[in-house]
């Protein structure tokens, strides 16, 4: 009974320490990251965690790196992983200062998250973002700004500088077995005084456009007047040479008709005329006196007529 009963304590004991030894050497690796092993024995294990349980020994500790796409934010209102103002003031080509807020993307390479885990002596992936990836950011986000005036920053080369930012993100971090996805700035705020030469910039260029437009309209309407001016030409031209060539035929039509009247009159045709029109009077002379003279009377009688 009391062999039985010190087996029974000894099988008790030894399954709370096989319970307290799986608690402690069982390793849960979350969706969507990666662990580095560090054996205390042997140093860094080249193959990494993936997720789900694992089984370490107590000498063995795992550090996650994320290797799926995490967003990250310097904003000044609390967003995500930026619970106070993380806003920051970037420089311009032209010496201006803007306050940005900035958003972005990034991964740990896990081909290379041994290299990571030495590189940041052991930092976990959370410990590495805020320490060196979100200073580091701020800092060379500033070294693509100021390449470029304030008004295309805030203009319409906003779309290009983001893809500079992230390019060059990306490439400065690749060298750390970071992957930066995307990059992009956001809220870009400038200060009262560029505000007020922005602005000013702004409405001049819109006069400019305004009278360019203007100069454009009044351009197509003297084309326009031109034309209608040459067609109106053109139909008077059009009109005149036809009054000209009317004019022409019609005096050609009437020179024929004189022509051919003038064909047609003979001394028969007019002396019958003549003989038609007579009233058998003769013609009575009038001299300069008040004499006047009838030329029947100076006219010999016919036969048969006896004389006047």
């Amino acid at each position: 009974m009391k062999n039985g009963l010190i087996g029974g304590v000894v099988i008790a004991v030894l399954l709370i320490m096989v319970i307290i030894c799986g608690a402690v050497c069982l390793e849960k690796v979350p969706a969507g990251y990666a662990a580095v092993v560090y054996n205390m024995n042997g140093g860094i294990e080249e193959k990494v965690l993936t997720q789900g349980w694992h089984l370490l020994a107590p000498t063995k500790k795992a550090t996650n790196y994320t290797i799926g796409i995490e967003q990250s934010y310097l904003t000044a209102r609390k967003e995500g992983d930026s619970p106070d103002d993380d806003s920051f003031e970037v420089p311009t080509s032209d010496g201006k200062g803007l306050k940005v807020d900035l958003t972005f993307t990034y991964r740990y390479d896990i081909e290379r998250l041994p290299q990571t885990f030495t590189r940041f002596k052991g930092q976990s992936g959370k410990e590495v973002l805020k320490s060196f990836i979100k200073p580091n950011i701020i800092a060379w986000t500033k070294e693509v700004t100021a390449l470029y005036p304030v008004t295309e920053i805030l203009g319409d080369k906003r779309q290009l500088i983001n893809s500079k930012v992230a390019e060059y993100l990306a490439d400065k971090f690749d060298v750390y077995g970071i992957i930066i996805e995307n990059a992009t700035l956001i809220d870009i705020s400038p200060d009262e005084e560029t505000r007020n030469a922005i602005q000013q910039k702004v409405n001049a260029q819109q006069r400019l456009e305004l009278a360019n437009i203007e100069a454009q309209t009044a351009r197509v309407q003297a084309e326009k007047d031109k034309q209608v001016a040459q067609i109106d030409a053109e139909k008077a031209v059009i009109e005149a040479e036809a009054k000209a060539k009317a004019v022409k035929i019609a005096a050609e039509a009437e020179a024929d008709a004189n022509r051919e009247i003038s064909q047609s009159i003979t001394q028969g045709l007019i002396d019958y005329t003549y003989a038609q029109a007579w009233d058998g009077m003769l013609p009575r002379i009038t001299s300069g006196g008040a004499t006047i003279v009838n030329a029947a009377d100076y006219l010999a009688p016919t036969a048969g007529e006896p004389a006047a």
